[in-house]
């Protein structure tokens, strides 16, 4: 049970974290001949990575109610959208006024390799490293999850299809008298 709960809240973790480093400043710099500070976030450097980290949390709320097979499967989304989240972060770790040349393009005109030359001064936030992080958690936890996600305790009967025709033969339990009150019927109305 604890590595479920440890894995579902880091894959949400991740996912959360992926939304909010992305949505702050990961690229600041100055061009030549202004003194105006150009700040680009993380989303608006790859716009792929909001729906990455999206898709994480929405894992790791499908994985509260899946079966067994389907965990795995899950496991297995959840190490590739890390995998993605890794690739689109490493992407502006690697070249950083190349994820921005678009904006210096608006700022300046000048399209192209050009565009990067007129940039005197740039630098790259730790909110990248953040990201950075959070795919490589993601991965880590989609492995965890892919391992051991089939022995994980199921969500419950109510989600469970075979538990409702494994119902007891002789009589009712406690679930399926609450069951019985929601659907408005009294269970007690036979017992005298």
């Amino acid at each position: 049970m604890r590595t479920k709960l440890l894995s579902l809240g880091g894959v949400a973790i991740a996912g959360g974290g992926g939304l909010l480093a992305g949505a702050q400043t990961w690229v600041s710099f100055m061009l030549d001949g202004t003194h105006e500070l150009v700040e680009v976030t993380g989303h608006a450097a790859n716009a792929a990575l909001s729906p990455v980290a999206i898709a994480l949390v929405a894992a790791a709320l499908a994985l509260t109610i899946a079966g067994p097979i389907f965990r795995r499967v899950l496991g297995a989304l959840v190490a590739l959208l890390g995998v993605g989240m890794i690739a689109l972060t490493a992407n502006v770790i690697a070249s950083p006024l190349g994820a921005v040349s678009g904006r210096i393009t608006e700022l300046t005109g000048i399209a192209g390799g050009a565009s990067t030359n007129m940039v005197v001064w740039s630098q790259l936030s730790v909110w990248a490293w953040v990201s950075l992080a959070a795919g490589v958690l993601a991965v880590l936890l989609g492995l965890v999850i892919i391992v051991f996600g089939g022995r994980w305790v199921a969500g419950g009967r109510k989600y469970d299809t075979a538990g409702a025709a494994a119902a007891p033969a002789g009589g009712t339990d406690r679930i399926s008298d609450w069951d019985a009150l929601s659907d408005g019927d009294d269970p007690t109305a036979d017992i005298r």
